[in-house]
């Protein structure tokens, strides 16, 4: 049976309120179909109708935003929205006045941007990446896994904790055949290595994304060209790894050297390994999980930081799989 609740935002702020609402009601519109609740207000007003699980989550997340939006100069994205209602219908919600764990999102200093967490499990994964020299992020596509990684690296190379900054990814194929791709072995590899580009791209911009490659600060190469080399001081990222053989994954962990930090991350539902070889990434996290210096992350569908369909997605093959 439906339930409505009624419930004031204060202080009363008519330009705070439009923000919160969205551009033609599109916030409250986002925050009903999630939480299946009808939203209305006037002013500051708001009455909430819907079950009764439903309409305390709505009240949580519109305190909480409008707690966000105090700042004038603050917008608060679709994403991070979705975060936050996962947040709060998982129960993470700490307290009903809107003091949500939100408020203590960690955030970045890069050259192009700055790059805040965006729920739980993303501040863990930058705290863990900020106090170990071996983490492991593992989850599904769209949870931050590769992009804070990254974000990380850019921030201790531009503050001097680290002078080099190398990300590779194992060059498998997934369905496609190298060998009808055209140009050269570089040319070849390059499109596996795209969205590595990209996260730099948006942290450090192109210009000085290739400045740096240039000049050999960063380097991103295919994970075989990491062989017979030792890395000190260096910040170390191997996107992409449930691809690896046992023997690869061996030989990457075995490269840094001293003031070295090694990210490693990877979706073990989509493996394109051949059925004969075993993923290296799942040999790894069995027989090193009890070292103390290696930190470990699990993502889940509720972690997805990108369009809500996204995590539907997910979601959807999750329980494929499952049956």
């Amino acid at each position: 049976m439906d339930k409505s609740l009624k419930f004031q935002l204060v202080p009363d702020d008519q330009e705070r309120i439009n923000r919160l609402c969205g551009p033609t009601n599109s916030t409250l519109r986002q925050i009903e179909e999630s939480l299946k609740i009808k939203i209305s207000n006037r002013g500051s007003q708001f009455k909430v109708k819907g079950d009764n699980q439903g309409t305390i989550a709505a009240e949580i997340v519109l305190k909480g935003i409008y707690k966000r939006l105090e700042k004038k100069n603050i917008d608060i994205p679709p994403e991070e929205i979705h975060l936050y209602l996962r947040e709060v219908m998982n129960n993470n919600s700490s307290t009903k006045d809107g003091n949500h764990s939100s408020e203590e999102n960690i955030t970045l200093k890069t050259p192009k941007s700055l790059v805040s967490t965006k729920g739980d499990n993303q501040k863990k994964y930058l705290d863990v990446i900020s106090k170990k020299e071996l983490i492991f992020g593992i989850g599904p596509a769209g949870t931050g896994k590769t992009y804070l990684a990254v974000a990380a690296a850019v921030n201790e190379l531009v503050t001097g904790r680290v002078e080099k900054v190398v990300v590779t990814r194992p060059a498998v194929e997934a369905g496609e055949k190298l060998g009808f791709l055209p140009g050269d072995v570089s040319q070849k590899v390059d499109p596996y290595l795209r969205p590595l580009y990209d996260a730099l791209f948006q942290t450090l911009g192109f210009k000085e994304t290739y400045k740096l490659i240039e000049d050999n600060v960063i380097e991103i190469a295919p994970l075989a060209f990491m062989r017979g080399r030792t890395l000190n001081k260096s910040f170390i990222i191997l996107d992409e790894a449930q691809n690896t053989t046992q023997a690869q994954m061996k030989m990457f962990l075995t490269r840094f050297g001293y003031g070295s930090k090694v990210v490693v991350t990877g979706d073990l539902t989509q493996i394109d390994l051949p059925k004969d070889l075993s993923s290296g990434l799942i040999h790894a996290l069995d027989i090193l999980g009890e070292i103390e210096d290696v930190g470990l992350v699990r993502f889940t569908s509720k972690d997805v930081a990108r369009h809500s369909l996204v995590e539907k997605i997910v979601e959807a093959y999750e329980k494929f799989e499952v049956r």
